[in-house]
């Protein structure tokens, strides 16, 4: 990513680059003036340089710096995946990959039969039949507690515990912020992108947010998935890790690309560095092509 001498064109981001742009700390970003400094950042001599190393990370005329390992920093309205790791009093703790485990409130559930009303003592003897240790859950992030940790809710139909799939954890700074974060995608698989780099790839099940059963919403039984699904998800889940190896930008788009070169491997292979890296440049230069 050139940043020099493209200042003219103040709606291109960083997060728009399929290659990751890596920097190290004194390491010059710039020396276009027209650029503002943001966090990660210093200017010595008319250049802006990165004070960290990490990924540059641009909106519109701010240049900013996000380390490469960090834990997930949050925004209200973000959607995560995470697992619960203690069921406490009237509240589940989530671990979000960030600095706090997240908190999911009682009264930020859903009730199984969609039943809107005040959570009871009843309810709070129940709630291991709602979520326990180890549940994989995507939620939205709702808001800050004092300390710092996440509340979260769950009180969409799209939200809740997730079930036949895998889970793929990959550096926040790397999950794409997209207008979606639940996609289908064209091999029969459905991904949930967490910005928290948490991922989820399940089978996909063709259903109507009308429709759903919200007594099955809890169940913890899988349902049957066939070989070639199986396959399928080991598949994604493999292209996903390779994506992320060449730290290269997590969306729908090249997850799709990716998939598509891989086809060429078989399965049993997608672990080896040689093909991981080959298919993630083979997908990063078809979304070049698309992008024209």
């Amino acid at each position: 990513m050139d940043l020099d001498g493209e200042h003219e064109d103040t709606g291109r981001s960083a997060m728009k680059d399929p290659l990751v742009h890596v920097v190290t700390p004194g390491q010059v970003i710039t020396s276009d003036t027209a650029f503002m400094r943001g966090h990660g950042t210093y200017v010595e001599q008319e250049q802006v340089l990165s004070s960290l190393a990490g990924i540059v990370d641009r909106v519109n005329k701010l240049i900013s710096v996000r380390p490469l390992h960090s834990r997930y920093s949050g925004e209200i309205g973000d959607v995560v995946v995470g697992r619960i790791t203690e069921v406490a009093q009237k509240r589940w703790k989530v671990d979000v990959n960030a600095r706090l485990d997240a908190i999911l409130m009682l009264s930020s559930v859903n009730l199984p039969g969609g039943v809107q009303r005040r959570k009871q003592e009843s309810d709070e003897l129940q709630m291991r039949n709602f979520f326990m240790e180890g549940d994989l859950v995507v939620a939205e992030l709702q808001t800050f507690f004092a300390d710092g940790a996440y509340s979260l809710h769950t009180r969409s139909l799209k939200y809740g515990k997730l079930r036949n799939g895998s889970f793929i954890s990959v550096s926040p700074g790397l999950v794409q912020r997209c207008k979606s974060h639940f996609h289908s995608l064209s091999c029969g698989v459905d991904v949930i992108l967490g910005l928290n780099g948490y991922i989820w790839v399940s089978a996909h099940v063709p259903q109507n947010l009308d429709e759903i059963d919200t007594e099955q919403v809890y169940s913890n039984k899988n349902k049957d998935i066939t070989p070639t699904d199986r396959g399928s998800i080991a598949r994604v889940a493999s292209c996903i890790r390779a994506l992320a190896e060449d730290l290269i930008f997590i969306n729908d788009t090249i997850i799709s690309f990716a998939y598509e070169a891989s086809l060429q491997y078989p399965l049993k292979d997608l672990h080896k560095k040689s093909v991981m890296h080959d298919i993630a440049i083979e997908a990063a230069q078809a979304l070049e092509n698309m992008k024209g």
